[in-house]
């Protein structure tokens, strides 16, 4: 409006009714109604009143709400179609209107840019306006179909980990009802129901893990504190398997939940020790700069290929015999929780590094 075309001395034209008309299709009398005023007003402040412009544009107004409960009805070929034809049908009538209150001249450039232009101008913004739209609709459904899937998947695997030591537990003690089994025979299979029961209860608590919101408050964290622990709970385990656990660890604090903090870093570390099969260390090696903390977690394992790396953190995808995938997803996600991110590099026969960059926090 600030540019418009000079038709004539007294007549100035734009593409104004563009705009217009699309919010008046769209949105009806309650979208029309402000943009009228607003068309109007600019209008008035610009070039002065005129009663011929705000003749055309009521009855571009009356015609187009009206016209607009009928447009949302149609289809995006019909919408495409109807804005143009009904655009060019109020730029004929809103002519013979200027003709009938001014005696108005109409000339061969009126007749290009106010009659012939907006159609086709209204009908290439609504294209625009309908893909995108449709765009909109299918990355919607597609992000719903997505959760559904990862719930689906989710439910079927937690119900089949979780079946696979329940039938263990019922084989045993049903063989424990037989009158002349062995104590020491009995013993050894309540013992493996224990284990298996364990193992139940464990798939239970990271699945509650990965599913309960992250606590909304948040303390300070001592990261060396909590790495010490966290090394000190693994150390047993490691020595059972033959690995060694070397750290270099720094005073550093974080935001976050203690428990969800010890959790992640158990998971990641605990996977390191399994994944060494003959020996060898898990390092655990700490950096801090001026705004993060860089936990890098690196071990001698088997190592994991392109495919496997482009997994990892996916629910039930695991690289060990009985593992769930479960406790690699807890940690991803209680990282994300925390403001983080993470990397993972790994080499076949190279062993696997992980590392874990979090806000610090600053002394007050």
């Amino acid at each position: 409006m600030k540019y418009p075309i000079y038709i004539a001395p007294d007549c100035v034209h734009d593409l104004r009714q563009v705009p217009f008309l699309l919010g008046t299709f769209y949105g009806g009398w309650t979208v029309s109604f402000p943009l009228l005023l607003i068309l109007l007003l600019a209008r008035w402040v610009m070039y002065g009143y005129q009663f011929i412009t705000v003749a055309v544009y009521v009855m571009m107004f009356v015609f187009g709400s009206l016209f607009s409960p009928i447009f949302q009805r149609l289809s995006r070929k019909q919408r495409l179609f109807a804005s143009g034809v009904v655009t060019f049908i109020l730029a004929i009538v809103a002519t013979i209107l200027a003709i009938v209150i001014s005696d108005f001249q109409v000339t061969e450039s009126y007749i290009i840019h106010f009659i012939l232009v907006p159609p086709f101008a209204v009908s290439f913004v609504v294209l625009i306006v309908e893909t995108l739209r449709e765009a909109l609709l299918v990355r919607s459904e597609a992000i719903k179909l997505e959760k559904m899937e990862v719930v689906s998947q989710l439910a079927a695997s937690i119900s089949h980990e979780i079946r696979n030591p329940l039938t263990v537990v019922k084989g045993f003690l049903q063989l424990m009802k037989s009158k002349d089994i062995l104590a020491e025979t009995r013993e050894q299979y309540i013992n493996i129901a224990l284990e298996e029961l364990n193992r139940a209860c464990a798939i239970i608590d990271d699945y509650l893990t990965f599913a309960k919101p992250f606590p909304e408050k948040m303390e300070p964290l001592d990261v060396h504190h909590e790495l010490t622990k966290v090394i000190d709970m693994l150390r047993p385990l490691a020595n059972m398997s033959g690995v060694d656990i070397v750290s270099t660890l720094m005073p550093a604090k974080v935001s976050g939940n203690a428990q969800y903090f010890r959790q992640c870093f158990l998971n990641i570390i605990k996977n390191g020790i399994e994944a060494i099969q003959h020996g060898g260390a898990v390092y655990v090696h700490m950096h801090v700069d001026e705004r993060t903390v860089t936990i890098v977690v690196r071990d001698e394992g088997a190592g994991m290929t392109k495919e496997e790396i482009a997994r990892f953190g996916e629910p039930y995808f695991s690289m060990k015999q009985k593992g769930t995938g479960l406790g690699a997803m807890v940690a991803v996600r209680i990282i994300e929780m925390m403001n983080g991110t993470w990397t993972i590099k790994s080499k076949v026969g190279s062993g696997t590094t992980m590392t874990v960059t979090l806000p610090l926090l600053l002394e007050k």
